[in-house]
């Protein structure tokens, strides 16, 4: 087995481990042991910090990993060295600009919500450390070893948050202390990837730049720009509802925007394979394997998050009923995003091909438009629909967004990634969604939860193996019968 499919195969693992753990967190923890305010107000520091990480990474995690293979001896240690540095470039700027004009922006951020002026600076060193775990994370990969890296972004920042808060809930410490060891959690996570990246490779400053540094830089440049649009589109709505509601509405939008968010956790281990898996078909110009690469992502990924968007639809009452009653309201926001999501997972390896391709300049200003696009949209639509608005704008700019890249690939390259097999998936779905929502057990919630996802997996599985709809899924469940035989 590979090294590249080995360590795939491990990071898939840990994917799932921290989206355990990130529901237990997000549902349950977080829900129970702090204050609504507060947990809103811890949303939206992680959301802000997340938004400025690209300014403040300069872009440095997606650069290494494009040119650190055209460099050996001296001139990949002066590579490096301008790897290490160019993210100070951001920091500086965004550290200025709170210091300076801390008292505007915070009067900015706080017109409903006053406790939120007191927290910028929380927000930069959010935002400090995750632009600097990217970096060394990125070190990590170009040497071929990111199992570590996937478990300290994936795990570990998880499990540190699920301590913090059964400590704040034994009352060890204050509250306010529990936000100062949240920022530590992630400076801690920081330093502990450095110290690993440091001894697969220690650096060797050299201020030997390479003779391409113009081009390097540039490319940095694009993608602190890809890279913001990303995560405004993923994340500005969490950040925007402070500016028009109080600061509550962020908490209750987070949770159902996290229980919707599972349904991307396949395509997200997916893509731990498959992304370089196209970038060789595209650098060895092999368009009938990148074609079938994407016709089957598209189908297996439609599949399981099809699947896991339809379990979580139909059992979202009983779910809700495991939440405080503030946090009930939230079907819309969940069938909206999880419908984006599930749209996202049908695009298969869209994004790799994109982004491994000459077009990936376009495709970044395509994603800075719909990024502005997507802010116009939250402030029409927030203040006249609160938290559902900002969930229909997320839909809206996700849904035009993935058209475009769908689109885009089809002229450029002549491949859809639908098949007969898509419309089948689809039509399982809406038969068993149609069948079994008006099935409501009476027992305790979670009971009800478990036997009705067992009923609807078993039939789905059985339709899929029945009309064998997918080769691969066929295959698994075919080797999985023998054996059991």
């Amino acid at each position: 087995m590979g090294i590249v499919l080995k360590q795939s195969l491990k990071n898939i693992f840990t994917t799932y481990l921290g989206f355990l753990f990130g529901a237990v967190n997000t549902i349950f923890l977080y829900t129970k042991i702090l204050p609504d305010a507060y947990y809103g107000l811890v949303t939206f520091i992680l959301a802000s910090g997340a938004i400025l990480m690209p300014l403040m990474a300069f872009g440095v995690h997606n650069t290494m990993v494009k040119f650190h293979t055209q460099y050996l001896g001296p001139e990949r240690n002066g590579f490096l060295t301008l790897m290490l540095l160019t993210p100070l470039l951001g920091i500086l700027v965004v550290g200025i600009v709170i210091f300076l004009f801390n008292d505007a922006l915070g009067n900015l951020v706080s017109q409903v919500n006053p406790m939120v002026k007191d927290y910028l600076w929380y927000v930069f060193f959010i935002g400090l450390s995750m632009a600097y775990f990217e970096v060394f994370y990125a070190w990590c990969k170009v040497h071929l070893k990111s199992v570590f890296g996937n478990f300290m972004k994936e795990v570990f920042g998880r499990v540190g948050v699920t301590v913090l808060l059964l400590l704040l809930y034994f009352e060890v410490f204050s509250l306010e202390a529990f936000f100062k060891l949240l920022v530590g959690l992630y400076l801690l996570r920081t330093a502990i990837l450095k110290v690993y990246a440091y001894r697969i490779h220690f650096p060797k400053l050299s201020f030997e730049f390479p003779k391409n540094t113009t081009e390097v830089l540039s490319y940095s440049f694009l993608i602190i720009l890809g890279g913001s649009a990303s995560l405004v589109l993923l994340e500005i709505d969490k950040v925007m509802i402070n500016q028009f509601v109080e600061i509550e509405n962020v908490a209750y939008y987070g949770v159902a925007v996290y229980i919707a968010t599972v349904v991307i956790v396949p395509s997200r281990a997916m893509h731990q394979i498959t992304y370089p898996l196209t970038a060789e078909l595209l650098n060895k110009g092999d368009s009938f394997g990148l074609e079938t690469l994407y016709k089957k992502t598209s189908l297996t990924l439609f599949i399981a998050s099809g699947i896991l968007f339809l379990l979580i639809v139909l059992n979202l009452e009983d779910l809700y009923l495991l939440l405080p009653e503030n946090y009930r309201d939230g079907f819309y926001i969940v069938f909206l995003i999880g419908m984006a999501k599930v749209f996202d997972s049908l695009l298969g390896n869209n994004n790799s091909i994109l982004y491994n391709s000459k077009y990936y300049k376009i495709i970044l200003l395509f994603g800075v438009g719909l990024a502005v696009f997507t802010i116009v949209l939250n402030l029409v639509l927030i203040p006249i629909y609160g938290i559902d608005g900002a969930a229909l704008a997320s839909f809206i700019s996700i849904l035009l967004f993935n058209l475009t890249k769908l689109i885009f690939v089809k002229l450029k390259f002549g491949m859809l990634p639908l098949t007969k097999s898509t419309f089948k998936v689809f039509a399982t779905l809406v038969l068993l969604g149609v069948l079994f929502s008006v099935f409501n057990f009476g027992f305790h919630p979670i009971v009800n939860i478990l036997l009705k996802s067992a009923f609807v997996v078993i039939m789905y599985l059985g339709i899929l193996y029945r009309f064998e709809i997918s080769e691969d899924i066929s295959g698994i469940l075919s080797k999985w019968l023998r054996k059991r035989e």
